[in-house]
């Protein structure tokens, strides 16, 4: 399994990116399995900002995004993406997109968490200068 992600760099503060994850290899059909991103910032653990549930077709986005990142998936063209609004000095992040995730549900079996990926690609430098 082969996850290739782009689209990383530099961009001011207040400005938007877009990153894009190409996978192949997957073993069963790209629709059964959850996909998303995960970011880790110097010295921080790695956190699961932004996921989708392909089964039955949610999105979870951490606090420290939501309203301002979009996740999106291509099933014909196996492709993650994150449309990056409004970034924040403190978004500065090694991104990784990741495939086959263990989710943490609440309660109410809503997805709370976004914890890991069994396939994951290499990572890639997003710095938001201020």
């Amino acid at each position: 399994v082969q996850l290739v992600e782009s689209g990383g760099g530099l961009v001011q503060a207040g400005g938007s990116l877009s990153l894009s994850c190409s996978v192949s290899g997957l073993p069963l059909d790209f629709e059964r399995y959850s996909v998303g991103w995960f970011r880790q910032a110097p010295g921080e653990e790695r956190e699961g900002i932004a996921c989708i549930i392909h089964l039955d077709d949610s999105k979870f986005y951490s606090d420290s995004v939501k309203g301002r990142f979009t996740v999106s998936s291509d099933a014909r063209e196996q492709t993650v993406s994150l449309e990056m609004r409004n970034l924040k000095p403190e978004d500065t992040a090694v991104y990784t997109c990741g495939v086959d995730l263990l989710l943490v549900h609440g309660r109410n079996e809503e997805v709370t968490r976004c914890a890991s990926a069994y396939f994951s690609g290499k990572g890639m430098q997003v710095t938001v200068s201020s």
